[in-house]
């Protein structure tokens, strides 16, 4: 609400962030008010950050773009869910703790109450916890999962307090008493019911099958978890040998190491080089092992000779071959990367001279897979079965996308969610959804379409939501997993490595006939799926999650459409048959000056406090606000200054606008009830009503760069010629008609353009709102174009001009040729190296006859603004305006 009008003598951008952060949260001006119905509320699914270091501008952009949109909708008199969550849970914190403290995780640890961490970020510590400079050894120090979950916790919190610190300076209008974790009680009790709920209605199930596995993170890995990397590598070329003839067949590999894993060569069935073999068998080099000869239609006749080794797993091919054909498993390589050992007598592996491969196998079990390939190579050079040079290639092959080393294949026991089954009702969901910009849709649905297996959602780590689920020991110690215990949803959150399943004691636990917990945690997506149930309370308060629940809203970037997106579009499809928001905001990236993604992987990452400390809040605010979504945009200070200059002038035009109105006597006229009817005026008047109109649509369509675009064009027309044209009439001190009417459009144009500022520039438009109101400018409401013309009287104004009044389009003309009239007359003193106030001896203008009278509705005002001591009009009919300015003679 208004109150009197206190302007400081002296404006500054200087603090504004630190105090009006205090105020806001002081007021809790941004809490969300549960009162309101479902269809005046406005939820957002707000990413959650994941907490592994620091924040950079990167993050700083997207989540300016996002609430830059909550401001808006707030201001639009929605209620608005506005929840921060921190993704604490998954690989990247196992990671960073694991490197942080100098300790390693090992389940038959026993738990060590007060342990003390080997190191803190690189320095010893001892045993009180203190730190010192001493250089450590490299080596980790094992702890129990107890211990271990308790420092990644630890971890996280401190991190998380940098996070929402940097969140706040950025005014990130968060409520944020919503905030949660993805491990903390309300994000395991909501994945675990979840899990449950699944599993109830056949969603998922546990199976052993070749999975993708990080041998670094000693993990499985998901699908969407995947990319594609281009390593250098090298064709080698075995000799295999037919035992039909001894004949030698001559097969091309990348991978010699997994050649004790060879189960089959495979070919193209109309390849007349190999179409005579298929269904004949070979011996593999080095370890005699009979395999058949298959043709498939898989089988690329043109990369290497033709044939393929398939081996039990060398890639994703591999699986494919080996479940159409039906070939036996032979795996090798175990969860840590390294060699098992094997033995070639065994019917698993049976060879044909078992000595000999066993005795060549003996120098390869137990070492890396890149030692693995040296040694193997050695041997094969040795025994005269490489064939010709190695050649060297360089060709793409999967990581973890947050791995260092190639993914392998290896057979394990995993949870599914079912999702191949569903691929064409997520592309429908996918459909119903409003996507921002809208070709970003193309993206899920390519991914869905290319799904080849079904989603695993379990990881063998253990900072994470474990499985509420048991397993049943027989009379030999072993779990059948195929009959898995569930817990009851009642009992939720739990953890089964502390907690028994129902009818058992924990003395039975890890014993014959007793049962074991299953050790696995979820993936980080599982949790991270359900940010909307999580944040809405979903597991335990119904009222909250029928009032948010679908979103909105979902922002976030494009590159995770195929995790978190499509994972949350899962998540909701099965749970309650809808999609989880109406519509996504995708942002882009942010480039370095080599037009490279910012990321802290790559290490070109830029911490955004350097950027707020010198420019200020609002300064970086602009920057974000000024880039459309789905647009990569470049890290540019030049437009942060720019953002700070725009704030600058925002708060000295505040200042002499504000000061014009406490400057004028209104006698017995209250201010509130001036009347605006002066042609210039109430063309300013439609202007702007016409920009509240085009800023609020591009609002409603999350097109809000166009919103601030289309608003910084009409500021600085303001100031730079409406200002200067009313000015003489605001500088009267009497209330006249003409005075008022000036003050009016003033006062109604700087708080427009304020709130149409707001969601941009807070801090700035907030620290200029208290300069007159008590209220905060984030809970006033939106402007409309109608209350902008409220104060018009359309009867004085039709006595002031020969113009329809019921027809503003013409007088809309009015602003932009009064502007272009004083640029001209600007530019002309400038070129004459005049003062902006030298007198001007005419003003010459040609144009048609509308043009004209259009014109002479603010001659008074442009003769006043340009020191003009005649207009002389030329009646022509021109297809643009005609503006001739000519200086005083004593002047030039």
């Amino acid at each position: 609400m208004q109150s009197e009008i206190r302007v400081p003598d002296k404006v500054s951008l200087d603090n504004i962030e630190s105090r009006w952060t205090k105020i806001w949260e002081e007021k809790q001006i941004y809490a969300f008010d549960r009162s309101k119905d479902r269809k005046d509320v406005y939820s957002i699914d707000t990413p959650p950050p994941t907490v592994s270091g620091e924040l950079h501008i990167g993050h700083v952009f997207s989540y300016t773009q996002t609430d830059i949109m909550a401001r808006f909708w707030r201001m639009q008199g929605k209620a608005v869910f506005y929840p921060m969550g921190f993704d604490d849970n998954g690989l990247p914190t196992e990671r960073r703790a694991q490197q942080y403290y100098g300790i390693r995780c090992e389940p038959s640890q026993p738990y060590e109450a007060n342990f003390v961490p080997p190191k803190i970020a690189g320095k010893t510590t001892t045993q009180a916890g203190e730190t010192n400079e001493q250089k450590t050894n490299d080596a980790p120090v094992i702890c129990s999962r107890p211990n271990f979950v308790e420092l990644c916790r630890q971890l996280t919190e401190e991190d998380e307090k940098v996070f929402r610190d940097l969140f706040v300076q950025l005014g990130v209008s968060v409520d944020w008493s919503l905030l949660y974790t993805t491990i903390g009680e309300l994000a395991q009790k909501t994945s675990q019911s979840a899990f449950l709920q699944l599993a109830e209605r056949g969603h998922v199930y546990r199976k052993e099958a070749p999975t993708l596995w990080d041998i670094d993170f000693c993990s499985a890995i998901a699908q969407a978890e995947i990319e594609d990397r281009e390593i250098k590598g090298a064709y080698y070329k075995l000799n295999f040998t037919s035992t039909r003839d001894n004949s030698k067949v001559v097969i091309a590999t990348t991978r010699p190491e997994l050649l004790p894993a060879c189960v089959a060569l495979v070919c193209d069935p109309e390849d007349p080089r190999y179409r005579h073999l298929i269904g004949t068998t070979v011996t593999t080099p080095l370890f005699h092992v009979e395999v058949p000869i298959y043709g498939h239609g898989l089988a690329d006749k043109d990369k290497g000779t033709g044939i393929a080794m398939v081996c039990t797993f060398g890639d994703t091919t591999d699986v494919i071959w080996w479940k159409d054909l039906n070939l036996p498993t032979r795996v090798i390589i175990d969860k840590t990367g390294k060699l098992e050992k094997i033995d070639f007598s065994k019917h698993d592996f049976l060879s044909r001279n078992a000595d000999v491969a066993n005795e060549h196998y003996s120098k390869l079990a137990g070492l890396s897979i890149k030692s693995a390939k040296r040694e193997i190579v050695k041997i094969l050079e040795e025994n005269s079965e490489l064939v010709g040079e190695i050649e060297p290639i360089s060709h793409m092959v999967k990581f973890y996308e947050k791995g260092e080393n190639p993914l392998e294949i290896i057979s394990s026991n995993q949870w599914y969610i079912k999702t191949l089954e569903h691929r064409g009702d997520l592309i429908e969901a996918g459909r119903r959804i409003q996507w921002h910009p809208s070709f970003m849709r193309m993206r899920f649905e390519t991914w869905v379409e290319g799904l080849n297996s079904d989603w695993n959602i379990s990881r063998q780590r253990y900072f994470g939501v474990p499985f509420p689920v048991w397993y049943k020991l027989d009379s030999g110690g072993n779990p059948i997993e195929s009959e898995p215990i569930f817990a009851d949803k009642a009992d939720l959150p739990l953890d089964p490595s502390t907690t028994c399943p129902p009818g058992y004691d924990e003395h039975m636990r890890n014993q014959k006939n007793g049962f074991i917990a299953d050790n696995d945690v979820m993936d980080t997506w599982a949790t991270s799926s359900l940010t909307p149930q999580i944040a809405s309370r979903w597991a335990d308060d119904s009222e909250l999650f029928e009032k948010v629940f679908p979103m909105d809203l979902r922002p976030q970037a494009h590159e995770i459409i195929r995790t978190w997106l499509f994972s949350t579009v899962v998540r909701s499809l099965l749970h309650h048959d809808n999609i989880p928001f109406s519509d996504t905001a995708i942002s882009g990236w942010i480039l370095d000056k080599d037009h490279k993604k910012l990321s802290k992987s790559k290490g070109n990452a830029v911490v955004p406090t350097r950027y707020i400390e010198t420019y200020g809040t609002d300064a970086v605010r602009y920057w974000a606000g000024s880039a459309r979504l789905g647009t990569d945009t470049a890290l540019d200070e030049q437009q942060m200054k720019i953002g700070r200059r725009l704030a600058i002038k925002l708060l000295n035009a505040a200042k002499f606008v504000l000061g014009r109105i406490n400057s004028v006597d209104f006698q017995d006229v209250d201010p509130g009830d001036a009347i605006v009817y002066t042609p210039l005026d109430v063309a300013m008047h439609y202007t702007l009503a016409n920009l509240v109109t085009e800023a609020t649509r591009a609002f409603q369509n999350y097109e809000y760069a166009k919103a601030l675009d289309l608003t910084e064009k009409f500021f600085w027309n303001f100031c730079d010629d409406y200002l200067e044209l009313s000015k003489l009439r605001t500088y009267e001190t009497s209330s006249s008609m003409q005075t008022l009417s000036a003050i009016k459009t003033l006062e109604i144009s700087l708080y427009t353009v304020l709130k149409l500022f707001a969601p941009f520039l807070p801090f700035t438009t907030e620290e200029i709102w208290s300069w007159s109101h008590t209220d905060s400018i984030h809970t006033s409401n939106w402007p409309l174009a109608e209350e902008v013309l409220a104060d018009i009287d359309y009867g004085l104004q039709s006595k002031s001009n020969s113009l329809e009044q019921d027809d503003p389009t013409e007088l809309n003309q009015l602003v932009p040729v009064c502007s272009l009239i004083m640029e001209k007359i600007r530019k002309q003193k400038s070129e004459g190296k005049l003062s902006m106030k030298a007198p001007v001896k005419s003003v010459v203008i040609s144009a048609d006859k509308k043009t004209i009278e259009l014109i002479r509705l603010a001659q008074s005002d442009l003769a006043n603004a340009g020191g003009v001591n005649e207009f002389i009009y030329n009646e022509a009919s021109l297809q643009q305006l005609e503006i001739d300015v000519i200086l005083e003679a004593d002047t030039i």
